[in-house]
């Protein structure tokens, strides 16, 4: 189920807004002000937000501000009835995929979400780093990723495991020599390289955290 986090300080809007996108089986969470988005965010994996602008404490656009400074990539479509190019621009150089302006028609709204979602079922993102699951290319913010076929075939059962791990019999069909040592080695390396988290799960493999 594709898992969505709302921004929006107005009840009425919230909760029919929620309302109907349940009935096409997305899962929403929501926040009624800035930090508690923030909240959420660091406790829940979403595949999406949906972020108002004028919100307590904390504006939509600074909290997605924060979120892309912290690395989160989660496509963002902006919502809101501030309709300037001034305020469309602001959103659009936070980091946001996409704007809607109030008041706006919620089929329209779906057609956005859906395709936002359906690029997510091509792509696995992890971090910063995507796997298109059809080509099995290794991108880094968008950019194609190059690296050796050995890292990369490890990479990719990382990123298509996650969150969880990896087996260690599937990351050893990527090595030449297969044995705990070069499995080792190569972790290490790809740690370095890439700058993420991996750590050993006794007895299963290898995760990123």
């Amino acid at each position: 189920m594709i898992k969505i986090l709302l921004l929006e300080d107005d009840p009425n809007l919230a909760k029919s807004l929620m309302k109907y996108l349940q009935r096409y089986d997305y899962e929403v969470d929501w926040a009624k002000q800035g930090e508690e988005a923030i909240d959420l965010s660091y406790d829940n994996k979403y595949d999406l937000y949906l972020f108002d602008v004028n919100v307590p404490l904390v504006n939509g656009i600074d909290v997605l501000t924060g979120l892309r400074q912290a690395e989160d990539r989660t496509p963002t479509i902006i919502i809101s009835a501030q309709i300037d190019i001034d305020s469309m621009s602001k959103g659009f150089a936070a980091g946001a995929d996409d704007y809607v302006k109030k008041p706006f028609d919620p089929e329209e709204l779906l057609l956005r979400i859906k395709a936002k979602t359906m690029q997510l079922k091509e792509r696995i993102l992890v971090h910063g780093y995507s796997l298109d699951v059809n080509s099995n290319e290794v991108y880094h913010d968008n950019v194609l990723y190059g690296m050796g076929e050995v890292q990369k075939s490890i990479f990719i059962e990382l990123l298509s495991a996650y969150p969880n791990p990896a087996s260690k019999e599937l990351l050893m069909e990527a090595l030449v020599t297969q044995n705990d040592g070069a499995l080792r080695v190569n972790i290490v390396k790809l740690k370095k390289e890439t700058g993420l988290k991996i750590e050993a799960v006794r007895g299963v493999g290898y995760k990123i955290l």
